[in-house]
């Protein structure tokens, strides 16, 4: 199958997690809108969110194009790739558990783009500095421990006992857990380091996903946008702060 993944091509964002996923895989992948040349980029892209190129309307990136197929969503388009390329479990309730898992980390990166942007994306941090500064403070403190402790338990309690969050197998939701953890650590080094001692399994896990031999190569690519203060995950120190 052809795929084409649609999203801005500056920024990881939520893109970055069908990357991984395809990356992994070893599955060849259009990233569209850094294609040069007529047909490609940012107008084919504002071309399908305008109803032009599909009769289906996605609401905003990311977007696949799988064929005459077109998924929106990341967890979505995660689930549809799991399940083709052996990211995710053959069994309906494993293939549910990693989708939930998927989920959480939505509401996790929900979270983090909401400390520098916590009363309106339409606004600049600037125009929001001083309820970003409270905000970031309560996801340090509180938010943040709590959903490294989830993920902490899961792994705890996996039957598998490899090290994955579902079974003995890497899935998506690992990959995604990976990308989560290494923004973090760039958006809140010292919340990071701190937080980081009482969590070992998903720094384990961090640095399995790190070595496997197709994300190292993509890790090392030009192909790896680098993490910036346009994207979800963006270091500002003054919410970093103790």
């Amino acid at each position: 199958m052809n795929y084409e993944l649609y999203y801005w091509p500056t920024i990881q964002g939520r893109g970055e997690f069908v990357r991984l996923a395809f990356e992994e895989a070893g599955c060849g992948y259009v990233d569209v809108a850094r294609q040069p040349g007529r047909g490609s980029g940012i107008p084919r892209l504002m071309r399908f969110l305008s109803g032009q190129e599909s009769g289906e309307l996605p609401f905003a990136p990311p977007f696949l194009k799988a064929g005459r197929r077109v998924i929106a969503q990341t967890a979505n388009i995660l689930l549809f790739v799991g399940a083709r390329h052996g990211l995710a479990p053959q069994a309906e309730y494993g293939r549910l558990w990693t989708h939930q898992l998927q989920l959480t980390i939505a509401d996790l990166v929900d979270e983090v783009h909401d400390t520098h942007h916590p009363i309106a994306a339409s606004l600049y941090y600037e125009e929001q500095k001083r309820e970003a500064r409270r905000r970031a403070q309560d996801f340090r403190d509180s938010r943040l421990p709590k959903y490294l402790g989830y993920f902490e338990r899961v792994l705890e309690r996996n039957k598998g006992r490899r090290g994955w969050l579902v079974g003995s197998q890497l899935t998506y939701a690992d990959l995604s857990l990976f990308q989560v953890l290494a923004g973090l650590e760039y958006a809140f080094p010292r919340a990071m380091r701190r937080l980081s001692r009482r969590h070992r399994r998903i720094t384990a896990l961090r640095q399995a996903v790190e070595e496997r031999p197709r994300i190292a190569a993509y890790l090392h690519s030009q192909r790896r946008v680098p993490f910036s203060e346009a994207g979800i995950f963006r270091h500002y120190p003054q919410l970093d702060a103790q």
